[in-house]
C-alpha cells in the first residue's frame, strides 16, 4: 500500500528538540510516528501528535517502545507499516540520555544504558528501516536518515565520556552508511546541537545560565526550534549526505 503523505518515524519525539522536529515533519507534510519510552511520556507523546494533525493535517501513530531493545524496534517498524503501509520515507533518530558521571564512580550498567539508548538504538533502527526505503528510493525520490548527535561527539564533555562515545558513534554511523546509500537515493546526516534550551537548562539558576551563554560566541542559549530548522534544511537539500550540521552559536567549530 502507497500512502499519499510521506511517512516518518522519530524516536524520542515526545518533549524538547524531538517534540520540535515531530513539529517540522507535520509542518512538511510528513505521516509522524513518535515512540515513547515511560508511561509517563505518553500523555506528552500524544499531545504532540494531536498538535501535529491539527496544525497539519497529516496522520499520526504514537507507539510505546524501548528502542534500546531490537524486539522494541521491529515492533515500532512493524507498527509504522501496518497504518501507513511498506513506504518509509524518513528515520529520525532521536532517543538519548546522559549520566553525567566522572568515570571512576559510574556503574557499567550505566553507561551500557547511554550507549544502548543514544547509539544502539540508532543501529537498530537503521537496521530495520533501510530495507523499506531501498525499496522505493531514488535520485527523484529521495530518502532520508537524520541522527541527533552532539558538540560532545565533536569534541569532549567533562564528566560525560560514554555521552560522548555515543554521540562521536552516531557521526560514524551516518558518515559509513551515507557513502554506502548514496546511489541508491537515500541520504544520511546528523545534527549535533549545541547549548539548546531544553528542561534540563530551565532547572539551572539564572547566574549558571548567564555563566553558560557567555561561553557562546554568539552570546545565547539557542532555542529547540534552531534544531528543528536544521531538520527541514537536511529533508530538503538534495545534495547533502554524510554531513554533521552542528546549531551551536559558534561554540564549537566543526
Amino acid at each position: 500500500m502507497k500512502m499519499t503523505r510521506p511517512t516518518a518515524i522519530i524516536t524520542g519525539g515526545s518533549r524538547g528538540i524531538g517534540a520540535a522536529m515531530a513539529d517540522k515533519l507535520g509542518e512538511l507534510g510528513y505521516n509522524v510516528v513518535l515512540d515513547y519510552h515511560l508511561d509517563s511520556s505518553k500523555e506528552k507523546a500524544e499531545a504532540v501528535a494531536k498538535s501535529l494533525e491539527e496544525k497539519y493535517g497529516v496522520e499520526t501513530l504514537v507507539v510505546q517502545s524501548d528502542v534500546s531493545q531490537y524486539d522494541d524496534c521491529v515492533h515500532l517498524v512493524q507498527a509504522t507499516v501496518d497504518k501507513f503501509g511498506d513506504q518509509i520515507d524518513c528515520l529520525v533518530n532521536n532517543a538519548g540520555i546522559t549520566n553525567n558521571s566522572n568515570w571512576i564512580d559510574i556503574k557499567p550498567e550505566a553507561y551500557e544504558r547511554v550507549i544502548a539508548i543514544n547509539l544502539m538504538s540508532a543501529l537498530h533502527m537503521t537496521h530495520l528501516v533501510l530495507p523499506y526505503m531501498v525499496n522505493h528510493a531514488d535520485k527523484d525520490h529521495q530518502c532520508n536518515i537524520v541522527s541527533t548527535t552532539s558538540v560532545g561527539g565533536l569534541t569532549g564533555v567533562i564528566n560525560q565520556a560514554d555521552y560522548c562515545a555515543s554521540k562521536s558513534g552516531l557521526i560514524g554511523l551516518t558518515r559509513g552508511l551515507s557513502l554506502e546509500y548514496a546511489g541508491k537515493g537515500i541520504r544520511v546526516n546528523a545534527i549535533a546541537p549545541g547549548m539548546i534550551m531544553t528542561d534540563m537548562l530551565r532547572g539551572v539558576n539564572q547566574d549558571e545560565l548567564k555563566a553558560l551563554s557567555a561561553t557562546i560566541p554568539q552570546g545565547y542559549i539557542g532555542d529547540v526550534s534552531d534544531i528543528a530548522g536544521a531538520l527541514g534544511y537536511l529533508l530538503t537539500a538534495s545534495y547533502v549526505t554524510g554531513q554533521v550540521l552542528s546549531p551551536n552559536g559558534g561554540f564549537v567549530l566543526s
